[in-house]
């Protein structure tokens, strides 16, 4: 009896000694001193997007004690070449810094994608969000939703209201808001949205259905009107503006909003990893004010949130585009 304790505790320590040895020897994630590989498709440096991009990934950065190189592209047709240029890998050191529009509305004007970037990246979690904003100049004799709709009516096609462009998500929500209440007004394109902005405040156009972050300081200083934002709260920038909601269209929402993905295959306990600690960065005090600062929501939650999120947003975008007879490009 001796003999056989003696024999299965050696056995025991044998198994406590080598589970030891391969915990020591298993390479830790993240390894120390390899910098992790961020995509973001938008110009270095431009707009409000990139500067939560930087924000967001710092704060991890700092939490995963793991340099994070950001490499700007214009669009999501430069992602196969991209993915090349960063040595891209499943071994969770490459993610993707995307919004609506890289992830489902430039997908949906195309008629054949060269790349689904929903088919090659797997969600981590929203990060934040930017409602959209229904604005018009001030010599408007319109200071509600109702009041515009109604001025619409019966001026059509007297109304011209800017975006950033055909088909880019100031352009479809305009179009989603005349869908909703059957009312037909002007698109105009500029080539960027800050000059639409200017525009409008000059009176050169009348409307625009900006975000919050491009307006905010004009819609501060009264040079336009905002008459409600496209979410389903108030924005905490702008607490003073009703929602669509409130002025009696609960499924007007539309929002500039950034996710957070990595590459399919990518092992789930990496991926819950970056979850857990990108929801700890976005409930810090520091980052969730600055966040504010910029009119932009955090947001947070699982991949499984963000996976149902995706879906959602991609059919309803599909459908405006469809609403708005835009043809694929």
């Amino acid at each position: 009896m001796n003999m056989r304790r003696l024999a299965s505790g050696a056995i025991g320590l044998i198994l406590l000694l080598a589970l030891s040895v391969a915990a020591a020897t298993a390479p830790q994630w993240p390894e120390a001193g390899r910098s992790i590989q961020t995509i973001v498709p938008a110009q270095t440096g431009s707009g409000v997007g990139g500067l939560i991009a930087r924000l967001v990934t710092d704060a991890l950065a700092a939490r995963l004690g793991n340099r994070i190189a950001l490499h700007n592209f214009t669009s999501s047709n430069s992602f196969p070449g991209m993915l090349n240029a960063i040595d891209a890998s499943t071994e969770g050191y490459t993610l993707l810094f995307a919004s609506v529009e890289t992830l489902v509305i430039e997908p949906a004007l195309q008629r054949s994608p060269s790349f689904d970037p929903l088919e090659n990246f797997t969600p981590i979690a929203l990060v934040a969000e930017i409602p959209h904003i229904l604005v018009v100049n001030n010599d408007l004799p319109a200071h509600s939703v109702g009041e515009l709709t109604d001025y619409i009516d019966k001026y059509p096609g007297v109304v011209h209201f800017g975006s950033s462009g055909n088909g880019s998500a100031l352009h479809l929500a305009g179009e989603f808001y005349m869908s909703a209440t059957g009312t037909n007004m002007v698109h105009v394109p500029y080539s960027a949205a800050e000059l639409a902005t200017n525009n409008l405040v000059s009176g050169d156009i009348q409307a625009m259905f900006q975000v919050v972050s491009g307006v905010l300081n004009y819609v501060r200083m009264d040079k336009v009107r905002a008459l409600a934002v496209m979410s389903r709260d108030r924005s905490p920038a702008l607490p003073d503006v009703p929602t669509m909601a409130e002025a009696g269209h609960p499924g007007l929402q539309a929002t500039r909003w950034y996710a957070l993905l990595t590459l399919r295959g990518t092992p789930q306990d990496i991926i819950d990893h970056y979850n857990t600690t990108l929801n700890e960065a976005l409930a810090s005090p520091e980052l969730r004010d600055r966040l504010l600062e910029l009119g932009a929501t955090p947001l947070g939650g699982t991949p499984g949130d963000l996976d149902v999120f995706l879906a959602r947003e991609a059919a309803k975008w599909r459908e405006i585009i469809r609403d708005a007879h835009l043809q694929p490009r």
